[in-house]
């Protein structure tokens, strides 16, 4: 399926005459899932790679300092890009419970390897959190409030100097461009917020780790490399971190509908009409981290990244029965999609993506 989803059946809530509620929608889709053992932990699966990453970071650390002062080192800032991705994948999965039993172990394991990417986990878990809760809800989704795109037609006229005016006509061309400081950003983010007057659980530990990541890393790349190569390849791994993440992101929600502040939506609906999977094979599932499977996610936030896979085609059948629109496209669809949406919500169409289930809604 494209991103012109076609019109859903809202079920709503039924008394005595046995018809399921949206509630027990998801009730029995959940017992399905639990039944099929797709929520039971993945240790061995999670422990291979909770050992790879300080192994992994040795050895590349270890590669950098024997190549020295040389150019060919700009390759290694590839691998390094590519690791922090992969290493902040991770990250996520540990955030969201899908590793250990413990919340505190899982809350630690996110700490330390966002601390290796240089991010905050405290900062990602606040932002992260309102998006899962309510994905592509105007005014209440962080993810569709940023300040270089905008997604809605009252973003884009609030931005009325005539520069803003011109790069949000072109926001289309601008996107991929601007992922490549989508890593800078993370780390301004988060640095701002471990010295923020808010609460932040951990902030001592957060700090140090941080501290020691991103100055550490910088520091050791001077070093080695004189300033020339050292900045050419702070600047290739930075850029290439953040559009490689970006890129992983965006696919999932961007150009689905939107739907007002004000609309309730249950669970299942909330969920899988918001997000967008990415066809493809094994491949693409260690390419993006297992966020190639956004409705399985979302839905089932702690289930182990391992299962995702499995439990997509179960979950499709159970939204092909329960008239609820199962997107998914392939991946180079998905970025056509999402340029071509914020290209019509740039160049001020009002109603750039109508809301099938707003539609819906105004006419009950």
């Amino acid at each position: 399926m494209t991103a012109e989803v076609s019109p859903v059946r809202l079920t709503r809530p039924r008394t005595g005459d046995g018809r399921a509620t949206p509630a027990s929608d998801f009730t029995e889709l959940a017992r399905q899932i639990k039944d099929a053992g797709l929520m039971r932990r993945r240790y061995g699966y999670y422990w291979t790679k909770l050992i790879a990453v300080p192994v992994a970071f040795a050895a590349a650390i270890a590669l950098f300092i024997w190549i020295g002062d040389s150019w060919w080192q700009m390759f290694i800032a590839v691998g390094f890009a590519v690791l922090f991705t992969q290493t902040a994948f991770l990250g996520h999965d540990a955030a969201h419970r899908q590793i250990f039993r413990s919340g505190k172990w899982n809350d630690w394991a996110s700490l330390i390897l966002g601390g290796f990417v240089g991010m905050s986990y405290g900062w990602w878990q606040h932002k992260h959190t309102r998006h899962h809760a309510n994905p592509n809800q105007v005014g209440v989704d962080p993810d569709i409030d940023l300040p270089v795109v905008a997604f809605t037609p009252e973003q884009a006229e609030r931005r009325r100097s005539p520069i803003a005016h011109w790069v949000i006509g072109h926001q289309g061309a601008f996107f991929f461009p601007i992922l490549l400081l989508e890593g800078l950003s993370l780390h301004a983010s988060s640095v701002h917020r471990v010295f923020a007057r808010e609460r932040l659980p951990h902030r001592t530990a957060e700090t140090l780790v941080l501290a020691v990541r991103i100055i550490g890393f910088v520091a050791l790349v001077f070093i080695v490399l004189s300033p020339d190569k050292a900045v050419v390849f702070l600047a290739i791994q930075l850029g290439l971190f953040g559009f490689y993440m970006g890129a992983s992101f965006a696919p999932n929600h961007k150009g689905m509908p939107l739907v007002p502040k004000s609309m309730k939506l249950d669970f299942l609906r909330r969920q899988v009409l918001m997000s967008r999977n990415i066809r493809g094979n094994r491949f693409i599932d260690v390419l993006m981290g297992g966020l190639n499977y956004q409705i399985e996610h979302h839905l089932f936030p702690s289930m182990p990244r391992p299962h995702l896979r499995r439990a997509a085609p179960i979950i499709e059948r159970y939204c092909l029965r329960h008239d609820v629109s199962y997107t998914q496209t392939g991946l180079w669809q998905s970025y056509g999609i999402v340029l071509r949406y914020i290209n019509r919500v740039g160049l001020g169409e009002r109603d750039p993506f109508e809301c099938p289930l707003v539609v819906q809604r105004a006419s009950i």
